[in-house]
């Protein structure tokens, strides 16, 4: 309370009614130690109501992770370790940035599919409960997660998955910003979960008609939901909001909102607190509090035990740990790339797909799968078993529950929150696919990917209209500017083949942050003079001028790199030196320095054309005042893909054209005379 007064805006109420169940999680129930925030054999803790971050950075503050109580003072001020929504990798002991609803069960889902890999990986034979690697994921959601449909999708596959290492508890408060949620939602939750092959229990805190906070009965669902190892587990918790503020408990008001200074010395009064003090923390109840650190402690010392023992029992295993914690790759591991015949022709998709299977053996922490889309995306890895229980195999895709490749279902928004999840987990490395039109219902968890700057790969295909006949619904025409305006997202295009192994070496180089890779259903021209330096720079110079001196700079994209050449034969027949840049990745070419952007682009080469199947947009700044851009400014149609390039106009003819036109804006071009 005296937090968010002091901030003037917050969310107090679900802290306040949630605040025995963290504390009983902290302090009794989760394996943890505030000594080592990033203790590998730790439990995961993750607050997908993220409005309400007070009941984590309360728990961190008691438990002894570094958060002062001058910290809680400061919620929600300028550079405080105490942000309004909790912010991963800026305060000690957040597991996840969670704040959008629904994110973080999905990034819960993730990490407990990544813990279960993780001891695939490393101790698939130790008993049940046996290894070091053994560990539960905790997640406290609200009924705006519930409500969000990516709970839908993520809790669904964690029924499928049967990951027994989940546990939800669901605050049941009947409260949203709207007040009383029966405006909204009239569903049995409880039941919603049993369909999915959940284990579900309730724990009622208002059933005897008095409000009482039966932490017993909640540390027995706690308990329950351990033991069970062969299904998630949710825990309904029937709390009131705000309690036991004497006038706002129980209403929209205490939802997001402070209670102001009469309604808060009104409910100390009721805890028989002194009215007059704010953040009065008595020294012996945060002595008492602080003793979770050594029973924590006392916890990772047996653990480390177990984990030596392994360590020693298992160097190679140990070693990969070593490699892959420090997200640092193996010597020697680009030899696996393949390498593609120049004049041959291949899908880009087929590339990443050979790509995928290349790097199987020598990379074990990558893994990943599709949105019910691998035969389109070309995900799998070549015989790598699937990620799934024995029982829900099939004939094409044998697997178990150690297995590699992933099957998130048509579901693409749950994808990408549990592709965060494994990442924040640690151990392995994801990626997933979908086509390239459906990054719109990734967004949300694309975003947040950025933002926590998380190494997870998304496997777009079907990047443009060259996907043919399927028409406009599934060709892409706004996304590739839309996806770039994300900070922090490397989108990736490559031109041809062997530009999409170059593509995948650079992305699986950078620990710091996501990339997508947009890549095609038609076949491509594999190219002479690709360069594995110049994908990496994002961009570069695939064919130069005849002369050396170029008059003309046409700048292509993917496919369009194709139609790039086309022109710049067709100008070089006119006596006009063009050069073609590929720049696959717009984010790491304005990551080169001046120098090296002006060797590729010199400033003095003012004519130039940019073409990409898709809206102009940032273009222009590649281009300049006189430049042009060949792109597609409305939405495509169905037809054979060579169609839609003649009818929409990205052909070799009206790139050369454009490259006249900027000619003629800077008055060089001198026409040709037609006699007196």
């Amino acid at each position: 309370m005296d937090a968010v007064e002091k901030a003037g805006s917050g969310h107090p109420g679900t802290a306040m009614s949630l605040a025995p169940a963290a504390y009983l999680l902290f302090q009794r129930t989760m394996r943890h130690d505030p000594t080592d925030p990033t203790w590998i054999g730790r439990d995961r803790f993750v607050l997908s109501c993220g409005h309400s971050s007070l009941t984590l950075y309360i728990q961190l503050y008691l438990s002894g992770y570094g958060l002062s109580l001058g910290d809680l003072e400061r919620l929600r001020q300028w550079d405080s370790l105490t942000p309004g929504h909790p912010e991963h990798g800026h305060t000690l002991g957040v597991e996840t940035t969670t704040g959008p609803l629904g994110q973080g069960l999905g990034n819960a889902v993730g990490m407990a599919m990544a813990a279960r890999r993780e001891r695939g990986l490393f101790d698939p034979d130790a008993a049940p409960g046996a290894s070091p690697f053994d560990h539960h994921i905790w997640c406290f959601v609200s009924d705006g997660d519930i409500e969000e449909g990516i709970s839908h999708e993520v809790s669904a596959l964690a029924g499928h998955q049967k990951l027994g290492n989940l546990t939800v508890v669901y605050d049941d408060n009947h409260i949203s910003i709207e007040d009383d949620t029966l405006i909204a939602k009239s569903e049995d939750v409880v039941k919603r979960y049993e369909a999915y092959g959940w284990q579900t229990l309730s724990v009622d805190w208002t059933e005897t008609g008095d409000y009482v906070e039966d932490v017993q009965a909640l540390h027995a669902a706690l308990e329950a939901s351990r033991a069970e190892t062969d299904r998630p587990t949710f825990i309904r918790l029937r709390t009131i909001i705000g309690w036991p503020a004497p006038n706002k408990q129980n209403t929209g008001k205490i939802h997001g909102s402070a209670l102001g200074a009469e309604e808060v010395a009104a409910t100390k009064r009721v805890l028989g607190m002194d009215p007059d003090k704010s953040f009065d923390v008595p020294a012996e109840v945060l002595e008492h509090a602080r003793g979770v650190a050594r029973r924590g402690h006392e916890a990772r010392a047996a653990w480390q035990k177990s984990y030596d023992a392994w360590r020693e029992a298992n160097p190679e295993r140990a070693g990969e740990l070593d490699r892959i914690s420090a997200r640092e790759l193996p010597a020697g591991w680009t030899q696996a790339l393949p390498q593609f015949e120049k004049g041959a022709s291949m899908a880009t998709r087929k590339a990443s797909g050979e790509v995928l299977s290349s790097l199987a053996p020598v990379l074990p922490e990558l893994w990943g799968g599709s949105a019910d889309l691998a035969e389109s995306n070309l995900t799998t890895m070549k015989g790598e078993p699937s990620f799934i229980p024995e029982e829900y195999q099939t004939k094409d895709f044998p697997g178990n529950r150690y297995g590699r490749t992933l099957h998130f279902g048509i579901r693409e928004h749950g994808m990408g929150a549990i592709l965060n999840g494994i990442a924040l987990h640690g151990g392995t490395r994801p990626y997933g696919g979908t086509f390239l039109v459906f990054s719109d219902y990734m967004r949300p968890s694309v975003r947040l990917a950025a933002l926590m700057k998380l190494p997870v790969t998304y496997v777009w295909t079907h990047d443009s209209i060259g996907l043919g006949e399927d028409g406009p619904t599934h060709q892409p025409i706004e996304h590739l500017w839309a996806l770039r305006a994300i900070p922090g997202l490397d989108v990736v295009r490559p031109g041809d083949a062997n530009e999409t192994a170059y593509a995948w070496k650079a992305v699986l180089e950078h620990t710091d942050r996501p990339a997508a890779l947009a890549l095609t259903r038609q076949n491509l021209p594999v190219f002479e003079g690709t360069s594995a330096d110049g994908v990496a720079r994002g961009g570069y110079v695939l064919r130069e001028a005849s002369d050396g001196q170029p008059r003309v700079i046409l700048i292509a994209t993917g496919s369009e790199v194709e139609v790039a050449m086309g022109g710049r034969d067709l100008l070089e027949s006119q006596g006009i030196p063009t050069r073609v840049v590929s720049m696959p990745c717009v984010e790491w070419f304005h990551g080169q320095d001046s120098a090296y952007r002006q060797s590729v682009l010199p400033s003095d080469v003012k004519a130039r054309v940019a073409v990409e199947a898709g809206v102009a947009l940032g273009w222009r700044e590649f281009v300049g005042e006189a430049g042009e851009v060949v792109s597609l400014e409305h939405f495509g149609a169905s037809a054979p893909y060579r169609t839609l390039y003649e009818q929409f106009g990205l052909t070799a003819e009206r790139v050369a054209a454009a490259a006249k036109s900027s000619l003629a804006k800077l008055g060089q071009d001198k026409g040709e005379t037609t006699g007196n």
